[in-house]
């Protein structure tokens, strides 16, 4: 299968004077939560505080354009989809990312947030869909969860475990028993990192726990395999 269609790549763009550090805008298949295999537009703005071992999206820690709020709905308006995802890196790390998904969201669009959740979220409107990743042990940076973050949680938003192995998975069930958040029904996805962990096996364990999560993969990996770029 050939890679989505795209329109803007801008990782060397040199746009002054405007509020965002875009590093992508491109539309594609989503592929991570309950809203995977839809067609979707993304927003990934540049640069994050964290460093977690697994993390696909380096490229995105630096370099990008500069562009103004504006500029980015004219992106998505001309994608044409009505469902649409800021990430990164990690978008909460621009401050005015609320300021941006409270505009997507009142031109008419389905807005996810995708992000790592150890930063505030009580600023985001409540219009926008919250994925949360919660940071395993095996990220290296299960230490910047802001767990206050889980009461601010609305009934749609999702949380995300990433698990590169069986010490992961079991921290995660601990957390889940922990957290009345995550027993009140919304969805908990748990994603083996890719390449890493089998995703067979993280089947079983769920299923042998009767564990009341979801297992997902990165579907877009598996649609366009070796691409890290657009997709």
């Amino acid at each position: 299968m050939e890679t989505p269609r795209l329109t803007t790549d801008t990782s060397s763009g040199t746009r002054r004077g405007t509020a965002f550090l875009v590093n992508e805008l491109y539309a594609s298949i989503q592929g991570e939560s309950t809203y995977a295999g839809r067609p979707c537009s993304f927003v990934r703005l540049a640069g994050c505080p964290l460093r977690c071992a697994w993390c696909d999206s380096e490229f995105s820690f630096a370099g990008g354009e500069r562009m103004s709020l504006d500029d980015i709905i004219d992106g998505m308006q001309k994608l044409g989809l009505p469902l649409v995802e800021v990430t990164g890196g990690e978008p909460l790390a621009n401050p005015n990312c609320p300021q941006l998904l409270a505009r997507l969201c009142d031109e008419g669009f389905t807005v996810l947030l995708e992000t790592s959740g150890a930063l505030d979220i009580s600023a985001v409107d409540p219009r926008v869909i919250k994925i949360i990743d919660i940071k395993c042990p095996g990220s290296g940076m299960s230490d910047k969860n802001m767990w206050e973050n889980l009461g601010r949680l609305a009934p749609a938003d999702e949380i995300k475990f990433v698990i590169a192995d069986r010490a992961d998975y079991e921290w995660a069930r601990a957390i889940i028993a922990r957290y009345d958040a995550l027993r009140d029904g919304r969805p908990v996805l748990f994603s083996p990192v890719h390449g890493q962990m089998d995703p067979g096996t993280l089947g079983e364990w769920i299923f042998g726990d009767r564990l009341n999560a979801r297992l997902q993969v990165q579907l877009h990996k598996y649609l366009w395999p070796g691409k890290t770029r657009l997709v």
